[in-house]
């Protein structure tokens, strides 16, 4: 493989254990064309890799994993970095983001990811298997694992997606979290799944952390825990002859060629619970820590898609903060308010917990999306963020830790200013504010500044 050595770096020394996940829910998304520009695409792999940096240094590597499985925290992590906020575009341009920043130091960060989209999906196990090769992984084990995560998510559930996205990220103590995205060409409507080895009880019974797509109304899941019997069921009919079976189907039902068609198209199923969707848009927390998540069709941004008392907290932490709250920060040359606001938001992703990513709209308010919504990519201020997280890790990896403290204090005071003084942003003029500065913040879309 020809870039293979540039994925690990020089001489990883990894070693190897497969712990065990648990679904956490699923999220829908339109499903949008296009291709992210050069400008952008740059900019999201040195502010993704410095986001999981850092998460590496504050909580451990399968911290990235438990993060990047979880739909809604995906969700947010691609609309702070400036992707359509609700789009499923953001899947293949974080993906490839990661790729392209941590790969090439795998050693040293001790994670890596493999596969992608179209052909470079099948490439996974191949990638798997020199990444083993080189580090002492079990790659037979991984290589399995992926594609069963493929079988399962292609044949086992049958929503009328086919996957054409794969990516399996793999630590060097051997966990792993996999996300991958199918499409519904007819509807436009793209799917995405996420996996996670944390607590893995079962490839085939609710092995889910998250699925991520358009509801596509009531579809065959033969993971579902209540569809045990129709694996079951399933298993016996595969041992009868093909003929008995369709002579039984057509006395159930008086047409066999009905049933099997509905089975196909993935509308019926035989002897289990059929999964359905919730059809109300919002997220919805449901018994078992499951965490959905439906993105609107409307491409721009509105005040209902976002938590305004929540965005008025970060807004009033940058504008009205003392600078003494954060002079470390602040000393930087040049980084002002609404720098502060990138970053108040930037180290919540970072630091924020599972309940603050209900909204993943309001990310967008650090540094805006490529086209245009809620506002323009302000390309300064995005420099400016990366700037000072980059200086934030380095120092605090020589034990100064002025900045990475000064970005949690941000997000702390952030969260009490919104417990306390319930300040509520002013949506329209908020945006309106950012378009007056646009030209001055370097403001730039997928079409042009």
């Amino acid at each position: 493989m020809a870039n293979s050595e540039s994925v690990l770096g020089k001489n990883p020394v990894w070693l190897y254990s497969i712990s065990m996940a648990r679904r956490t829910g699923y999220a829908d998304l339109p499903l949008h064309p296009g291709i992210v520009p050069k400008w952008l695409a740059d900019r999201m792999m040195q502010l993704g890799t410095l986001i999981v940096e850092s998460l590496i240094y504050n909580f451990g590597k399968e911290e990235v994993l438990v993060r990047l499985s979880d739909p809604l925290w995906f969700q947010s992590f691609g609309a702070v970095m400036g992707m359509d906020w609700h789009s499923s575009g953001i899947t293949t341009s974080v993906m490839y983001a990661l790729k392209r920043g941590l790969n090439p130091r795998a050693h040293e960060l001790g994670i890596c990811i493999c596969g992608g989209r179209g052909k470079y999906s099948r490439r996974t196990p191949e990638e798997l298997l020199f990444l083993s090769g080189k580090t002492g992984l079990d790659g037979n084990a991984l290589v399995r694992a992926s594609k069963l995560c493929a079988k399962v998510d292609n044949t086992a559930i049958q929503d009328g997606f086919q996957l054409y996205q794969h990516n399996f990220i793999v630590t060097d103590q051997g966990d792993w979290a996999v996300v991958q995205q199918g499409m519904n060409p007819a509807a436009k409507t793209a799917r995405r799944y996420h996996w996670c080895s944390s607590n893995l009880r079962s490839f085939v019974e609710e092995p889910h952390t998250g699925i991520v797509g358009e509801n596509r109304g009531t579809i065959l899941n033969l993971t579902d825990i209540g569809a045990r019997p129709a694996r079951s069921a399933i298993l016996e009919l595969a041992k009868e002859r093909p003929d008995r079976v369709l002579a039984e189907v057509k006395d159930m039902t008086g047409s066999g060629d009905t049933v099997l068609s509905a089975v196909h198209s993935g509308t019926a199923a035989v002897q289990g619970e059929l999964f359905t969707p919730e059809e109300d848009s919002g997220v919805n927390q449901v018994p078992g820590g499951e965490r959905n998540c439906f993105m609107p069709a409307h491409h721009d941004v509105r005040a209902e898609d976002v938590d305004l008392k929540r965005l008025g907290a970060v807004l009033a932490t940058a504008y009205e903060s003392q600078p003494a709250d954060f002079g470390s920060l602040l000393l930087t040359e040049g980084l002002g308010p609404r720098t502060l606001q990138s970053l108040a938001l930037v180290s919540e992703v970072i630091y924020g917990s599972p309940s603050r990513f209900t909204d993943p709209a309001r990310y967008s308010f650090a540094h805006g999306g490529k086209d245009g919504h809620p506002f323009p990519v302000p390309c300064r201020i995005y420099d400016e963020s990366i700037r000072v997280l980059h200086e934030s890790i380095e120092k605090a990896k020589l034990n100064y830790t002025d900045k990475s403290d000064c970005l949690r204090r941000l997000y702390a005071t952030s969260l009490a200013m919104e417990q306390n003084c319930s300040p509520e942003a002013d949506f329209d003029g908020t945006i309106a504010h950012e378009m007056a500065h646009t030209k001055e913040w370097g403001g730039r879309t997928c079409t042009g500044k």
